[in-house]
């Protein structure tokens, strides 16, 4: 099951054949934030990229590996976590400017749809809401495999990306570049690195 995606392709999952060794991934899982990374990369001053991420961050995935489709899940992100590695730049993000954490402390997504997209590739439609603005977000992941760790605990694993313009979600502050251009791209890819421990039944 993916996470999300970008709804720009039409796929007939009908027509798609149920792996057993999915079907077999059927469960409730818990989102293992010790292993699993939420991030983003975003063009700074026209000429690099910073890159950050989320250290702090919740979520459930509900896997049906015989109808992908069934599949849903819910991540909550907690916003003061954000660390890009300098600490004058994080309390920016947090600020008013950005993402006012202190008013809005949750990033949040929640699934409405799922499809299967062929092999290993999965596709997640949600809302995801960051501030008080909610739009729908599709990511497109790929399943990385399922794997029993030291401790006994059944383990899946998915990664994926996506691009977004933060002006949709109201973080619309920047600043003018003397050379043109500015401080802060529009675009911001998002990047997911997941794994999910199945529930005891």
């Amino acid at each position: 099951m993916g996470i999300f995606s970008r709804k720009n392709d039409t796929v007939d999952t009908a027509t798609l054949p149920v792996d057993p060794a999915l079907a077999a991934l059927t469960g409730d899982y818990t989102i293992d934030p010790a292993h699993s990374s939420i991030g983003f990369t975003v063009r700074h001053a026209m000429v690099t990229n910073v890159r950050g991420t989320f250290g702090e961050h919740e979520g459930t995935l509900k896997l049906d590996g015989s109808n992908p489709g069934a599949s849903t899940a819910s991540i909550d992100v907690k916003i003061a976590s954000v660390d890009t590695g300098i600490g004058d730049r994080d309390g920016h993000l947090r600020s008013g400017d950005f993402f006012d954490a202190e008013q809005f402390p949750l990033m949040t997504f929640r699934s409405t749809e799922a499809a299967q997209l062929g092999g290993d590739k999965y596709r997640v439609t949600g809302d995801l809401t960051i501030k008080d603005v909610t739009k729908a977000l599709s990511i497109d992941l790929e399943f990385n495999g399922k794997a029993t760790d030291p401790y006994g605990n059944e383990r899946v694993g998915f990664e994926g990306s996506a691009e977004i313009l933060r002006s949709d979600w109201g973080l619309t502050w920047n600043a003018a570049l003397e050379t043109g251009g500015v401080v802060v791209s529009d675009k911001v890819k998002l990047n997911f690195d997941i794994s999910a421990i199945k529930n005891a039944a």
